[in-house]
Parts: structure tokens; sequence; C-alpha cells
């Protein structure tokens, strides 16, 4: 069953990011890396962050916990996701009435001119955020059946909605362009949406809803009975305890790159473009690998641990750590050696030039030395969300981040936009070590005491060094 869901999760991933791919070759080819890109990608920030966050981990992994120990489904599944909607719609709408304010907050250094332009496109693109909440909220549902294939593939509609728009608007100049390409953006999450109800009517969650729907009712004109009314108290209050801390504590990666598109807006015009190019193709490996697989352990830890199982619980996370080491090592190797042949072939052309290529390279190196780190704290992190402890995991996240914002400031001084990268990455590193403090250093030690998979890392990157090698000797930009 994991073997399935990881590879359900990651050839959906990987399907969705190659039409991501796309989506950014035509937005490179029709936008290039100027001031109407860096409108887009600032104002697309704030939705893109909570799809990662909701989509990639903090919702999932507080909501599964509760889903699979609560005793009245129903309410719970009911209650949980009209508190969300409510509270988002209500965030939107703050939004588009102070959209100067939050404008300013995602683009603090833009001039005058820009940030007008940047405004209205902040708000269109914020009321993705309903419907990826929507969308995340489905998924997780269809999870808890072990049903990956929805949420591994539904990425991938908002992809080609976004592709059709480029398509749409590759005759329009500037910021008409910028219009479709944040119309699209709702489009495609409007489509992520409607994936999801069949597979939910063939699981029988439409009839759970109505019974939720009828406690609510019950609850609210106080008719419910006490145990109705104790299971949805408990379970909404340990829901939204561990809620808060995992949404920090599973977002360190893609708060990292919200917070440098910040600092990225007080540097040149294209820095917040070159670090969107090189973020998306180092999140490839990222979700391809370690998003993918944690995801489809997590549900299996969780009733492990819930059951007192803790040896099998252990040694999947043995397995998974070695798997997902050799895996992200290659790509890191690969990676580094091949960046400018990389980011030549996906995106050199039209009005992305060689200079911006070169830069975009060095940038996406730099992030990839903290692929490992980031990674592999993943899948310990589920150790401490299955355990509850997400309060700790939130510490641990609190604690990295503030020191990669701190580099960051302090870096880009010297190196601009490479020392955003670079601060980027050591915050992994610091993620990493204190992750692996609280789930124990003895209990790390044994996993790394494991000679045979030692050797065939070594041996797999000794292979690789020496074809890319080769392969540099003959061909390299």
């Amino acid at each position: 069953m994991l073997k399935k869901a990881f590879f359900t999760n990651s050839s959906g991933i990987l399907c969705s990011r190659i039409f991501g791919f796309l989506r950014d070759i035509f937005t490179a080819h029709i936008l290039g890396a100027g001031m109407f890109s860096d409108i887009f990608f600032a104002a697309f920030k704030f939705p893109n962050l909570f799809r990662r966050i909701f989509g990639e981990g903090a919702f999932v992994q507080s909501f599964l916990p509760s889903l699979i120990a609560t005793k009245r489904k129903g309410i719970f599944i009911v209650a949980t996701f009209f508190i969300f909607v409510c509270v988002i719609l209500l965030l939107s709408l703050l939004v588009w009435w102070f959209s100067g304010f939050f404008t300013r907050i995602l683009a603090y250094g833009f001039d005058d001119t820009k940030f007008e332009l940047t405004r209205p496109i902040v708000v269109i693109n914020f009321w993705y955020l309903e419907l990826v909440f929507i969308t995340t909220f489905f998924s997780s549902l269809l999870q808890y059946k072990n049903v990956f294939w929805v949420s591994a593939y539904n990425t991938a509609l908002l992809n080609i909605f976004m592709i059709l728009s480029l398509f749409l608007a590759r005759n329009k100049e500037g910021m008409e362009i910028v219009y479709f390409l944040s119309y699209g953006v709702l489009c495609g999450g409007i489509a992520q949406i409607l994936i999801h109800f069949y597979p939910l009517y063939q699981k029988r969650f439409l009839k759970l809803f109505y019974i939720g729907l009828k406690d609510l009712y019950l609850l609210i004109t106080k008719r419910a009975k006490s145990n109705i009314k104790l299971a949805y108290e408990k379970s909404i209050k340990g829901f939204f305890a561990q809620f808060f801390p995992a949404l920090l504590g599973s977002s360190t990666a893609q708060i990292a790159a919200f917070l440098d598109t910040i600092l990225a807006s007080f540097l040149v015009s294209g820095s917040i473009s070159y670090l969107y190019y090189a973020n998306r193709i180092f999140q490839l490996p990222l979700a391809i690998f370690a998003i993918a697989i944690s995801t489809a352990l997590f549900p299996t830890i969780a009733k492990a641990i819930k059951n007192h199982q803790e040896q099998k619980a252990r040694e999947l996370l043995k397995n998974t750590f070695w798997f997902l080491l050799i895996a992200l090592a290659i790509c890191v190797c690969g990676g580094i050696m091949l960046k400018n042949e990389i980011i030549f072939i996906l995106f050199e052309r039209g009005n992305f030039l060689r200079q911006d290529t070169l830069t975009t390279a060095n940038v996406f190196a730099l992030y990839l030395l903290g692929l490992l780190p980031f990674g592999l704290a993943k899948i310990f992190s589920l150790w401490l969300y299955a355990h509850k402890k997400q309060g700790k995991a939130a510490k641990i996240s609190a604690i990295s981040l503030g020191t990669s914002f701190i580099i960051s400031v302090i870096l880009m001084q010297f190196f601009a936009l490479y020392g955003l990268a670079l601060a980027s990455s050591i915050g992994g590193f610091v993620l990493f070590a204190l992750t692996i403090k609280q789930f124990g250093l003895k209990e790390f030690k044994a996993i790394l005491l494991f000679k045979k998979a030692w050797f065939i890392l070594i041996g797999i990157l000794a292979v690789e060094i020496i074809i890319l090698k080769i392969f540099l000797m003959f061909y390299s930009l």
C-alpha cells in the first residue's frame, strides 16, 4: 500500500510539475524576467504559499489524526469545512478592502508605479486561497480512504489553465498578460475542486456530509445529544491545538521563499523572477521524493503509533530515510553540475536572455545546497506530528526561519539575491539538526549505521559524477 501510494503521489506530482515547467517556460518566453513578471510573481506569492502549506502538510498532518480519533466523523468534517471557508472568505474580503496594505507586505520595495499596478493583481490572485483550501480539504478526506491520485494529479489542472491563459494572451502587452494569467489561476482552482466530486461520491462522503449537517444543525439549535456535543468539542479543540503549530512546522521552506521575495523587492528589477524560476526547479525533487513519500507515509505512521506499534513505525522511517537520502543526493549532485544547462534548456528563449540564465543557474545551485536537509527533515517531522508534538515542530521551524531571515538580511548586503538563496539553505540545515535532536540522536545514529546503504550511496554518486564529467567535456554552456 505504501509503495503504491508513493508512486501514485510521485507520478502525479511529476505530471503536475511537467505542466508547471511548461507554464514557466511560457511565462519566461512571454513575460521574461522584468517588471511585469515581478508583479505577477509577487501577487501570486500569497496564494501559492498557502497552497503549498495546506496541500503539502500542515492541514493534512493535523486533520487526519483528529479524523482517525473522533467517533463523530460527520460533524467534525462539516464543522471544520465551514470554519475554514468562512475565515478564508473574511480574509479575502479584507485583502480586497485593504489591498494597499497587503500589497506593501508582499512587495515593500516596489516603487509607486509598480506598486499601483500590483494592487489589483494581488486581490485577484488572493481569491484562489479559498479555492485551494476546498481542494485540500476534499483531498484530505480521500487520503483518509487511501485514495491519493486526486490530490496527486489535481495541481496539474492549475498549471494547464495558466498555460491556456498565457496562450490566449500571447499577442497582448504587459499588464494585459498579467490579468489573463491571474484569471487563469482562478479557473484552475475551480477545476481542481470539481475533479474531487466523483471520488467523494464513490467513497460515500456525500452521505457523511449529510449526517454531519444534521448533527451540526441539532448542535446549533441546542437539540443535540450530549455525546454528540462532547465528541464535537473534543475533536475540534484537538484539531486546532495541532493545526496552528503544524502550520508553521511544515512550511519552513515555503515561508523562507516567501520572505526571500519580500527582501528581493529591494534589489534590482528581475531579482524576484530569478528567485522564482530557481525555486521552482528546486521544488521539483523536493515534491517528487520528499513530499510524495511523506504524504504516503503519514497515515501509516500515525495509525501504527496510535496502535502502539512503535517498532514498525521506526522501521518504516529507516527505510524511507535511506531511499530519500540516495534520491535527493543524486538530484543535488546532478543539479549543481548541470545548473547552467538545466536553466538554458528550460527557460532561455524569447525575453529570457543568456545573462538571465547564468544568474538563475547560480541561484538554483545555492538553493540545492538545502535540498537534503529540507527533504529529510520532512520525514522526521512526521514522527513529531504522529505523536501530536506539533508545538515542538513549530518551535523548531520558528528558530530555523529566524536564523534564515537574519542571515538573509546580512548576506544580501554583500551577495544580493545569491545571499538570499544561500541563507535559505543554511536555514534548512538548522531545521534538520533541530528536528533530529527532537527525534532522538541515539535513534538517528541507529538509522545511520547501515553499511550496505552507505556503499550504495557512495557508488551511485561516484558513477554519476564520472558520467556527468564526460558529458560536460562534450557539451557545456
